[in-house]
């Protein structure tokens, strides 16, 4: 969240967001991970209903951003495309998670550090202005400018699964991944904000 937007982001936003969209899909997030060689662009993305996407959702997004992508040919290399459901245990990545989500659990990871913490793990209690509130562990209250959260997730507890309503498990945290890799970074912010999916 405290990343600058690049060249490289804003490109892949204007192919990605409209075509999300106009499946009547929410974009959670769009990730360019790995290695020159090995890279892997990822697609978070949740049907607005449910908060998730089903396989056949998955399957279809990637298939609607196939040849956009190639055509547009934004990432210099070859990398795989990999859509995703951000899953029950969600990374918080628009300012309106916070206020959707308030009362849950919450890891996060700041940079540059807040009054001298790198890490928060607490209750979220709203957004104020450009600010996450979060009550943390030790009951003190903080408010965490979000330009300095690198990463943030919900983490997994009852309540959270129980708010989350969600689908079977044939539909929930599947990833389609295109077989072969297309010609075409923005590095995984936070090591444990990343969803948790199941590859084909």
């Amino acid at each position: 969240m405290n990343l600058a937007p690049t060249d490289l982001d804003a490109r892949l936003d204007a192919i990605v967001a409209p075509i999300v969209a106009a499946m009547g899909l929410d974009l959670v997030r769009i990730q360019l991970s790995g290695q020159p060689g090995s890279l892997t662009l990822q697609v978070m993305a949740e049907d607005r209903a449910t908060g998730q996407l089903t396989l056949d959702q998955c399957a279809a997004l990637s298939r609607a951003l196939d040849a956009p992508l190639d055509e547009a040919d934004p990432i210099a290399g070859e990398y795989a495309l990999e859509v995703s459901s951000p899953g029950i245990d969600r990374p918080l990545t628009r300012p309106g998670d916070w206020t959707k989500w308030a009362g849950h659990e919450v890891r996060l990871k700041l940079e540059p550090k807040v009054d001298g913490r790198a890490r928060v793990h607490g209750d979220i209690v709203g957004l104020e202005g450009d600010e996450a509130v979060v009550t943390g562990k030790d009951g003190e209250t903080l408010r965490l400018p979000l330009a300095s959260i690198k990463g943030a997730k919900l983490v997994l507890t009852g309540r959270l699964i129980a708010a989350s309503r969600p689908l079977d498990a044939s539909g929930a945290d599947e990833i389609i991944e295109t077989g072969a890799p297309a010609h075409n970074d923005n590095e995984t912010p936070f090591d444990d904000a990343s969803s948790d999916t199941a590859e084909d």
